[in-house]
């Protein structure tokens, strides 16, 4: 997971779906991801229903914040369930990823310890919550981060097909399970750096 601050982008407005809504077909069949993969740093529409004014001025990424982090109420990370969302979501990933080989070879720590906190914190910041990630590691630079290591179909199939166990295993409503799933399969996509 890739470690450089976001920038503060105003985000369109859009209402979060219907969290109430019956749980997606666990048959049907899941989208593939664009021939033009969208950029996995961008953040997410905001579910806020008045639009950011383009024309504030944007906060320093590379400054560090005297106050805490707010969360914003109204964010995909809030209505989900927060951190402890997240953390069973990457849990349950890397859970999948330690008994994979092909995954496996990817990571040099023997300890999937800090890339599991790096993932959450990445995720975290990205849905909405606090920008712990950019405040440690900096600006995310996905491909950048994952360029040394050879990424093909292999490699993206077997982490889409872990992360899909993972995010089944956290039952979120429907809607939110969607839009995660898209963002997680576009994301994956975008990493592959070798032929086939």
């Amino acid at each position: 997971v890739p470690s450089e601050p976001v920038p503060s982008e105003p985000l369109p407005s859009e209402p979060l779906p219907d969290p109430t809504s019956t749980r997606a077909d666990p048959t049907a069949p899941r989208p593939s991801p664009s021939s033009t993969p969208a950029d996995p740093t961008t953040p997410p529409p905001s579910p806020s229903s008045t639009p950011a004014d383009p024309t504030a001025p944007r906060p320093d990424p590379s400054s560090t914040p005297t106050e805490p982090t707010i969360t914003r109420a109204d964010t995909f990370f809030a209505a989900v369930g927060g951190e402890p969302t997240f953390r069973r979501l990457v849990e349950a990933f890397y859970a999948g990823v330690a008994g994979d080989p092909v995954l496996r070879a990817l990571y040099p720590e023997d300890d999937l310890g800090p890339a599991a906190e790096r993932l959450r914190l990445f995720l975290i910041q990205y849905w909405g919550g606090p920008t712990t990630y950019s405040q440690q590691r900096g600006h995310p630079r996905l491909r950048m981060r994952h360029a040394p290591f050879a990424i093909g179909s292999a490699q993206r199939d077997a982490w889409l097909r872990h992360m899909r166990a993972a995010l089944d295993s956290i039952e979120l409503p429907p809607a939110y399970e969607q839009m995660l799933w898209d963002y997680l399969v576009a994301a994956a996509d975008s990493m592959r750096n070798v032929p086939g």
